[in-house]
């Protein structure tokens, strides 16, 4: 069970963010990436499509051979999240929501967090309850951003229309008077740039990535699940031995390769493969 990998899902290719940060905390653990980039975004869709897109990534991800999951996608984590955990029983499942929340809490200084993500997340309110669950004197204030998953995809995120549509979509929460902002979407760190410039220098901007990372490192050494060798963070670069990753699309390698080399801050150098995923249920 140690020697399984660490699997990873999202509706694109913003979860290589959460990606970069597993990897850079466990360099020698194997990676699956999922990326349903025939499917993206899932922000616009029902529930009930949502849950069942995301069933059907597990279940392609563990015939991969996997010993934990991460839902990288802030939509499929906001909705279906605990419907995998019922469905597939046993499998350690980690989502974006509370690590992020965490964080969030623990930054800020004024009590007043912003949330940004696609509709489906904003609707959820996911984040609304885990913040307050941990703090119920903190005011949060949420915004859907259904464009930026689509400008990030197109790479366009260095753009000036992307800088007119954060300044559009921002401007509520500015109002607001917050001081830290949840990237309620995998695909917007890639955006932080702009989204730093249109909300100034004082607000932080939370990254839900690192947290998760650290949370998929505390689970797998604290249940004997590090992969035989791996000493955990203290050992980052020090192994001559990678684990290898491998990645999956279901839609358009080359584009995937295109923004994953943005988002990653370098090649993807191992092929990407084209899956059908109805054809692995």
């Amino acid at each position: 069970m140690r020697n399984k990998g660490i699997g990873i899902f999202d509706s694109g290719v913003g979860g290589l963010t959460v990606l970069k940060e597993i990897r850079k905390l466990l360099p020698e653990e194997d990676i699956f990436y999922l990326g349903d980039t025939a499917r993206v975004p899932y922000g616009n869709r029902s529930r009930d499509t949502i849950v069942n897109y995301s069933i059907q990534n597990t279940g392609f991800l563990i015939k991969q051979g996997i010993k934990l999951l991460v839902v990288a996608c802030n939509t499929s984590s906001s909705v279906a999240l605990e419907t995998l955990r019922r469905t597939f029983t046993g499998l350690p499942i980690i989502g974006v929501i509370e690590p992020g929340s965490e964080q969030a809490v623990h930054m800020t200084t004024n009590m007043r967090i912003g949330v940004i993500g696609t509709r489906a997340t904003i609707t959820s309110d996911s984040y609304r309850t885990a913040i307050n669950l941990l703090d119920n004197g903190v005011k949060v204030f949420q915004q859907a951003c259904p464009l930026f998953v689509p400008i990030v995809e197109e790479g366009m995120h260095r753009t000036a229309l992307a800088g007119d549509v954060a300044e559009y979509y921002l401007a509520p929460l500015k109002r607001h008077g917050i001081d830290t902002i949840i990237l309620g979407c995998t695909h917007y760190p890639a955006l932080s740039p702009i989204i730093k410039t249109v909300m100034g220098s004082r607000v932080t901007l939370i990254n839900s990535g690192q947290a998760v990372a650290i949370k998929t490192y505390e689970y797998l050494s604290g249940h004997d699940l590090l992969k035989d060798g791996v000493q955990g963070p203290d050992a980052r670069g020090r192994s001559p031995v990678r684990g290898h990753m491998r990645f999956f699309v279901t839609d358009d390698p080359p584009q995937f390769k295109k923004i994953g080399r943005l988002l990653l801050s370098r090649e993807i150098d191992s092929n990407v493969r084209k899956v059908v995923l109805e054809d692995h249920e």
